[in-house]
């Protein structure tokens, strides 16, 4: 979350200054250790940049348009996937698995769609599309386009 909430500043500033790393943590109420470490990993990743100096500070790199919050998850707190079994990125089998064959296991079959789910809405905002979403609360995808058993954020 600390991730997300310091790209909505950066998002807010993209194409005009630096942040100084204490504005971020002031605006967004994020402590100062845990925003370095967050800001240094976004760097390492090449989503951000940064200037020394009393103007310097950290800005986007990557246009907000080109930078979905799933990769933004994954950077942070790695693989999407609820269990290691179906994931894309770190697949792992199962320690301790009775089914000697993956594609005898219930377990895996649902977690695939899991996995599905949460890649399909995480990777389908950008950070500008987040950063608008935040900035008009009433843009919403309606409960059908989420799926039946969706709820909105008022229920």
């Amino acid at each position: 979350e600390y991730g997300l909430r310091a790209l909505l500043e950066l998002t807010k500033a993209y194409g005009q200054v630096a942040l100084r790393r204490s504005d971020i943590a002031e605006v967004q109420h994020i402590p100062v250790g845990f925003l370095e470490t967050i800001l240094l990993e976004l760097k390492r990743a090449g989503i951000l940049g940064s200037r020394p100096g009393v103007q310097g500070g950290y800005r986007l790199i990557k246009p907000p348009e080109d930078v979905s919050v799933g990769q933004v998850i994954r950077i942070l707190d790695g693989p999407l996937a609820p269990i290691p079994c179906v994931s894309q990125t770190a697949y792992q089998t199962c320690q301790d698995c009775p089914y000697s064959e993956a594609r005898d296991c219930p377990i895996q079959d649902v977690m695939f769609d899991v996995r599905n789910a949460i890649t399909g809405v995480l990777d389908g905002y950008t950070l500008r599309a987040f950063y608008d979403l935040g900035r008009n609360r009433r843009v919403r995808k309606s409960p059908q386009r989420r799926g039946k058993n969706a709820l909105s954020r008022t229920q």
